[in-house]
């Protein structure tokens, strides 16, 4: 699979969505990947280019395109993971909208969130992220005796949330399942970077064993994100892919400044890219997703980078 660029870096500057595609084809990319900000109003001109085959699709993201009256990226606008039956039914709907995309374009992978942790009575990790929020250094959090105290009081208040929200989230992704086997798609569950977003980072392998451990629903690894938590002492990266590896299906490519932000230009930031690229496999999904601030000449950068690293595995980009 060749290195494909998410379309975040650009749907928002668009109208039309056959010209949104021809600005990332310019660039070099055959494949594209399209994220959770897609338009109503782009999907025509989407179809004519992809009818046309000038241009392909490696994946699409959840929710593609959005739902109706939604005009900016909201891939939590729905989530899986609350008491109330009728979010968990919109979910749904347009996952399954987003599947049917997916199969229409030709595109394998779809990106799934797997929302969040849902509480009763307020949300008792504030505390923890208005510190964490406050800090401009994000590197060495471990040696701060006050943030370590208040995210494991955080982490052991949402313990049992969690769990509860995770029966609702794996009930969920099997019932999205028979659709994704039916289309050829497979439901690329995604680590995310939210304190609160679920799974909790240590239960990644019981939820895709709760899942089924199929074919159709794999684990979708976003450098970036779990850079942020690596940052924030809630995984350590390496190992986290370590143990993952075998379920992988796809990656979300950025890097992730000292400060923690993200979706920065790779190789310009803190993520250990030597040791991630350890990991990446010829059938893997390697898509960049960098945020519409970064030039065209810094999306190349980041493309040349990622070609250098895939080569010393002896892939061929």
């Amino acid at each position: 699979m060749p290195i494909s660029l998410s379309s975040c870096w650009c749907s928002q500057r668009h109208d039309d969505g056959y010209e949104m595609l021809r600005e990332m084809v310019d660039l070099g990319f055959e494949y594209v990947e399209l994220s959770h900000g897609i338009r109503l109003s782009l999907v025509p001109g989407f179809l004519k280019a992809f009818d046309v085959g000038w241009v392909k699709a490696s994946s699409i993201h959840n929710f593609c395109p959005l739902p109706p009256g939604v005009t900016r990226p909201a891939p939590n606008v729905f989530q899986p993971s609350g008491p109330s039956k009728v979010e968990m039914s919109m979910w749904m709907r347009h996952s399954l909208n987003t599947l049917q995309f997916a199969n229409r374009i030709a595109a394998k992978r779809v990106v799934v969130h797997s929302g969040s942790t849902w509480f009763f009575w307020g949300n008792p990790t504030l505390k923890f992220q208005q510190y964490e929020e406050g800090l401009e250094e994000k590197e060495h959090l471990g040696d701060d005796a006050q943030f370590v105290k208040l995210r494991d009081r955080a982490l052991k208040r949402m313990n049992g949330p969690a769990r509860k929200g995770m029966v609702r989230v794996q009930d969920s992704i099997k019932a999205l399942i028979p659709a994704a086997r039916e289309m050829g798609v497979i439901l690329g569950l995604e680590n995310r970077e939210g304190f609160t977003e679920l799974p909790l980072d240590k239960g990644w392998n019981a939820y895709l064993d709760g899942v089924g451990d199929v074919p159709e629903a794999r684990y979708w690894h976003d450098a970036g994100h779990a850079q942020i938590k690596h940052q924030l002492g809630l995984l350590d990266h390496l190992p986290h892919l370590e143990s993952l590896h075998q379920r992988l299906t796809g990656w979300h490519l950025h890097d992730v400044s000292k400060g923690g932000r993200d979706h920065q230009t790779i190789g310009s930031g803190v993520i250990d890219w030597d040791g991630v690229k350890k990991f990446f496999k010829p059938d893997q999904a390697f898509v960049l997703e960098l945020s519409p601030k970064l030039t065209r000449e810094q999306v190349l950068e980041s493309n040349r980078v990622v070609e250098g690293l895939l080569a010393d595995q002896g892939i061929e980009p």
